[in-house]
């Protein structure tokens, strides 16, 4: 029997109204790149993880991603509690507010709704034991350019009448650290990014532009990329052999604003590079809003991989 199948013959929580954009993520498509395959994955993996971690599942369990709000709406047919991270976009259950970072109860017959945002662009919302969705090469995730993944294996957001369905039982409860939990960026908030092979080609006057002023959040930005708006940045190389594309790398093509490659990129690309946004900064532009002002921060590799390898021992506490 196929996944959409058995959910079909199960209860859960079905699709009421569809959002602009809802999937199911997890922590993303990884050993597949050669054969042109993306990483996919939650693009705020700070809060995709708390989000599973308040319900003591796996860190890697799928969940939902839902992106704006927009009044993605979702009646329960089974009593279960679920946790919801990341962005405030104004949730509502039954016309009664839902704090983020937080895990709640749902009752048969309730209505829960994602109107608009308030704080950030993505929030997560995590089932008992995660999402019943088919693996495709090792993972749930969504990618709709790639068609892969999704209840009906074609990496499309959620629509109307979608029964999602979980794998496990309800957990105890469990609480955030105030200290520790996902923030939202505020305006002003700096990218740590460690910079490329590529950085010497260009000019002292567009490094000191690129790493001295702040950039804006485009309205041209999805999960394939986010680009940000400023003065142009020029350099000597204006095209390079085609290489491989890592998670967060600053792309500057030729009208010279950049660009950050995010989880649904290309494998690979031939645009010149500044370098890569560390994983953590790249959860935090994940929720910058279009309009966000945002500066890019030089960051050594090593420092990178000790507040990545920080954030990991979070959850292991």
């Amino acid at each position: 029997m196929s996944h959409a199948a058995m959910n079909e013959t199960q209860k859960g929580l079905v699709v009421k109204q569809a959002g602009p954009l809802a999937l199911i993520q997890d922590t993303g498509r990884f050993g597949v790149g050669h054969l042109g395959v993306t990483q996919g994955g939650a693009a705020d993996w700070i809060s995709f993880r708390w989000a599973n971690w308040l319900l003591g599942n796996a860190l890697n369990s799928a969940a939902l991603e839902i992106v704006m709000g927009g009044g993605l709406s979702f009646e329960t047919e089974h009593e279960v509690r679920l946790a919801l991270t990341g962005a405030d976009l104004d949730a509502q259950l039954d016309g009664k507010p839902l704090a983020p970072n937080t895990s709640f109860k749902l009752l048969p017959g309730q209505r829960l709704v994602f109107r608009q945002p308030r704080q950030g662009l993505r929030a997560y919302l995590a089932f008992p034991g995660g999402l019943n969705a088919p693996e495709v090469l090792g993972s749930r995730s969504c990618t709709a350019r790639e068609q892969l993944g999704g209840l009906q294996e074609d990496g499309k957001p959620l629509k109307v009448g979608d029964r999602l369905t979980w794998k496990g039982t309800a957990p105890a409860v469990r609480r955030i650290p105030e200290s520790q939990g996902p923030r939202m960026p505020a305006s002003g908030c700096r990218l740590p990014i460690v910079l490329g092979s590529q950085i010497a080609s260009f000019s002292g006057h567009a490094l000191f532009q690129a790493f001295n002023q702040p950039w804006t959040v485009d309205n041209r930005a999805d999960r394939m990329g986010v680009r940000l708006t400023g003065p142009a940045l020029h350099g000597s190389l204006k095209g390079i052999i085609s290489e491989g594309i890592p998670l967060g790398a600053v792309q500057v093509p030729p009208d010279g604003q950049p660009i950050v490659l995010m989880n649904d990129r290309q494998t690979i690309g031939g645009y010149p590079r500044l370098g890569a946004l560390t994983p953590v900064a790249c959860a935090t532009l994940a929720q910058c809003l279009p309009g966000t002002e945002v500066w890019l921060t030089p960051f050594s590799a090593s420092q990178a991989q000790e507040d990545y390898r920080q954030q990991l021992m979070v959850w292991k506490k």
